[in-house]
């Protein structure tokens, strides 16, 4: 987790948005021997904030603002207050829902207008005063309301650090790429089932698989990684349901447990967790539980504790895992409208 290093406590991170009434970006400490968040202070000097990222050594933290135009902003986090680091950098994309780090650069996945953008990190953690370059992606899918055209959703290196990974709800497929002269480039796009939507994916920790949590139907894709060939083979798709929803069901976040033994997953509409095992090329689904709220839009795990940012109930729950069945079992929540994601160092 972050680490004060004046004090030495540990700290998280929590995103939300404003035009709905949130907070913008608010600090927690986090209970060393029970992973309970108790609110610090709140900043709301970049809109909806929707997603962050940290610094390897902690001291900054990147935000997107989820707006029509985009824009990205650095803070410093070693005080008690974030401060800015510097005005908000626009990304040349509309409606930024995630970003990454990757080799020396911050990059964002542009859900509006379906593109990944790169801006250059200088030696200090700030932001270049502008992006260096952006991959605009191009395709659709059959889904006739949210897949006219691309959508990246989210962006991330890869565990070796050789690739960046994009997910596109609208086109149904999963980009892998390198930089250019600071710009993405294109090395292969991964084509996953029709009108499944893909959202989010997270890697195992052996780095040998990826898991690919869809929007438009409650499944997880399971795929194998190749990080010689920078290569994605999609292997099986598991539901994450027990069985068909009763109405809304929207999978948002996805977790691969630090031991690789559990997949987490959250549903919006369901509002709840659901907990696959992996078994070598697949997973199995074990159960469900309720988020603690409503509309888990994101989810995070740090030292045994899953946590979810339930955005229309405007909470951030928290869940101890059982270390045999990876079952949640909830455990306290704080208060934080509009939350839309949780960070942890």
């Amino acid at each position: 987790m972050a680490q004060d290093g004046r004090s030495g406590r540990l700290r998280a991170f929590i995103g939300s948005f404003t035009a709905a009434g949130g907070p913008g970006l608010v600090t927690a400490d986090v209970a060393p021997d029970g992973g309970a968040l108790t609110l610090g202070v709140a900043v709301n000097d970049v809109r909806d904030p929707s997603y962050l990222v940290l610094s390897p050594d902690g001291g900054t933290l990147y935000a997107v603002s989820e707006i029509a135009e985009g824009a990205v902003a650095a803070y410093r986090v070693d005080g008690e207050r974030p401060a800015l680091a510097g005005a908000p950098v626009p990304v040349d994309g509309s409606g930024p829902t995630h970003l990454g780090l990757y080799a020396g650069h911050v990059l964002t996945a542009n859900y509006g207008c379906g593109s990944v953008t790169a801006v250059p990190l200088r030696p200090d953690g700030t932001l270049a005063a502008k992006p260096s370059g952006r991959l605009q992606h191009t395709g659709s899918g059959p889904h006739d309301r949210r897949q006219r055209g691309p959508h990246a959703h989210q962006v991330q290196a890869d565990p070796s650090g050789r690739w960046a990974v994009s997910v596109d709800l609208g086109t149904d497929s999963v980009r892998v790429c390198t930089l250019a002269d600071g710009a993405p480039a294109l090395h292969r796009e991964f084509a996953l089932r029709p009108g499944s939507g893909p959202r989010h994916l997270a890697f195992h920790p052996d780095g040998a698989y990826a898991y690919v949590v869809n929007e438009l139907t409650p499944t997880v894709t399971v795929c194998r990684w190749d990080p010689e060939a920078g290569s994605l083979r999609p292997l099986t798709e598991v539901p994450v349901l027990p069985g068909a929803p009763a109405g809304d069901a929207y999978p948002s976040g996805i977790v691969v447990s630090p031991d690789g033994r559990f997949v987490w997953t959250a549903t919006r509409g369901e509002d709840v967790l659901s907990v696959l095992a992996v078994e070598g090329d697949g997973l199995r689904l074990i159960g469900t539980v309720p988020c603690a709220g409503r509309w888990p839009r994101a989810l995070a795990e740090q030292d045994g504790f899953l946590y979810t940012a339930n955005e229309r109930s405007g909470d951030v729950a928290w869940f101890a895992v059982d270390e045999a069945t990876g079952l949640p079992r909830y455990d306290g929540a704080v208060r934080v409208p509009a939350a839309s994601c949780v960070v942890f160092g």
